[in-house]
């Protein structure tokens, strides 16, 4: 995901709030709000409509959300959290005070509208996840959103890694936390090792999550950090 990608992702987040909190908003106030072109809130407004927001245009005025809608529990599926909440690590490292204030708050609403079980599985996700560096650098993963879900939902991840003497071996993990330095990094228990392992995501060339679950690891990600640094 790339930081336009990013900031279009929270503006909409964001408008979408807006609509549910005022009576009618008009593309030249939100345009102005969120520093955009007025045709950028015309194409932000389709798409919340093509994703199934009931968003009524009143010619001359504005835009409102039809009497009665309400954001619900149901709106996201797990995948999708997931990926709110990676797009809210990458905002917080943004030098926009008002972008992380009004995305904050927006993914704030979000988590209170979620299923009890997937609220919790969110909290953790954010716990556990770590930008350290610029992700323009990052390398090409196509296994960020299966880890997530093993990452949250204990379950033991099969794959087949390239080590740094360029052998493929194969590891069942238990995976603990998500990193991106230069490129993404898992960190996760090796029950081949029999210790906790960083992981390049890109030197994985298979991944497969099993039914089985693992006992969750009883530490904070910091407190990883404190132990075993």
């Amino acid at each position: 995901m790339n930081d336009n990608d990013t900031s279009r992702l929270s503006r909409l987040t964001a408008i979408l709030l807006q609509l549910q909190t005022k009576r009618i908003l008009t593309a030249t106030e939100l345009a102005a709000r969120y520093s955009v072109s007025v045709r950028t809130i015309y194409r932000d407004i389709r798409a919340l409509e093509q994703a199934g927001v009931p968003v009524i245009t009143e010619d001359g005025k504005g835009y409102s959300l039809m009497e009665g809608y309400n954001l619900p529990p149901v709106m996201f599926t797990e995948a999708q959290a997931y990926a709110l909440i990676l797009a809210e690590q990458l905002v917080l490292k943004t030098t926009d005070v008002s972008l992380i204030r009004d995305y904050t708050e927006a993914i704030e609403k979000i988590k209170a509208v979620l299923r009890h079980g997937l609220k919790d599985k969110a909290n953790l996700l954010t716990e556990r996840t770590r930008f350290n560096q610029n992700l323009q650098r990052e390398r090409n993963s196509n296994n960020l959103s299966d880890l997530q879900f093993a990452l949250t939902n204990f379950r033991l991840t099969k794959i087949e890694y390239i080590n740094d003497q360029n052998e493929l071996t194969t590891r069942l993990i238990e995976p603990f936390a998500l990193l991106s330095t230069e490129n993404w990094l898992l960190i996760a228990y090796c029950r081949l090792r029999q210790s906790f392992r960083y992981f390049r995501l890109d030197r994985i060339r298979k991944l497969e999550v099993q039914t089985e679950t693992f006992k969750p690891h009883g530490m904070k990600l910091q407190e990883f950090f404190d132990r075993y640094h």
